[in-house]
């Protein structure tokens, strides 16, 4: 026998079908939206805003009540920003793979997201109900998107393949 080794090598992962990374991310940002929206609730009811944290711009009441607000406010701030983050993944998988329906639904989602954002800030500077209730209708829209991705996709899984307008 001649001297020479053989190498193997670790099997190659193949990156997952747009269905699946859809799935999971809807499943994942779906799943963070209901966290997120209990936890809204529950910082509306039981934590106070510091008078502090109010007025000087929307925007910047983010910032303060990452930085400088109750942790309960802090924390529901600091997921609605990961959620942001997260829930442009499968819009851009959706526009990379061309599948309508899923821009559409998780387009919507990324929407509505940012709209519960611009509504969080406005409450975090003003305090107004309306804010508030902006920012779970807002939330329950995206949820909802995300629901109609996860439904879409069951449904190509039972029809054996990917839907026909999807």
């Amino acid at each position: 026998m001649s001297g020479a080794s053989v190498v193997t090598r670790s099997p190659v992962r193949a990156r997952p079908a747009a269905d699946e990374v859809i799935r999971r991310a809807s499943l994942g940002t779906a799943m963070a939206l209901l966290v997120q929206y209990g936890l809204g609730m529950w910082v509306n009811l039981y934590v106070t805003v510091p008078a502090r944290d109010q007025g000087g711009g929307e925007f910047a009441a983010i910032g303060r009540a990452l930085s400088h607000g109750p942790a309960g406010l802090a924390v529901h701030a600091g997921l609605g920003l990961l959620l942001l983050i997260g829930s442009v993944v499968p819009v851009i998988r959706a526009v990379a793979d061309r599948r309508p329906a899923f821009i559409v639904t998780s387009g919507l989602s990324l929407l509505a997201i940012l709209g519960a954002a611009a509504s969080g800030a406005a409450f975090v500077n003003a305090g107004t109900n309306g804010a508030s209730l902006g920012m779970a209708l807002l939330t329950a829209l995206a949820l909802l998107c995300q629901v109609v991705n996860l439904f879409l996709l069951g449904r190509a899984r039972s029809a054996g393949g990917r839907p026909a307008r999807g």
